[in-house]
């Protein structure tokens, strides 16, 4: 049987896989205008993805959801500043389900790839400064 921490770190680290797949898939297809709603849709789930990591690290628990706010509050007692600083993260939200569907909003507009992206790239960074020395065993 593995220690608690051990364990942790190793949710911790599958959590950050599947994040980073989402990631990846934006950045190659964030190029193409035709992969909008494809490119909003995986930066929103590797947001929530990277941020679920972050919560697993600090041991807080969440229920499913894709809306980014409430993972937020969830995050706001241990780290407030970061909280704020991607309060903007949650304009990603709609993207986890709502764009999915035909009839249930309309298609991502031009542009709005490129600010998915660098959104997605925001709360990856923020978590990755936390977790990266978190992983090294710091």
């Amino acid at each position: 049987m593995r220690p608690p921490e051990e364990e942790i770190r190793l949710l911790v680290g599958e959590w950050l896989k599947k994040a980073d797949l989402d990631f990846k898939t934006v950045v190659r297809l964030s190029a193409e205008s035709e992969f909008r709603d494809i490119v909003g849709f995986h930066a929103q789930q590797a947001a929530e993805k990277y941020l679920k990591a972050l919560l697993t690290r600090h041991q807080i628990e969440f229920q499913k959801t894709h809306v980014i706010k409430r993972l937020l509050i969830l995050l706001e007692p241990v780290d407030p500043a970061m909280v704020k600083a991607l309060d903007d993260a949650n304009w990603l939200s709609p993207f986890g389900a709502e764009i999915r569907y035909p009839g249930d909003r309309a298609e991502a507009l031009p542009g709005e790839e490129v600010r998915a992206r660098l959104l997605a790239q925001k709360v990856r960074d923020a978590v990755m400064a936390v977790l990266d020395p978190y992983l090294a065993g710091g």
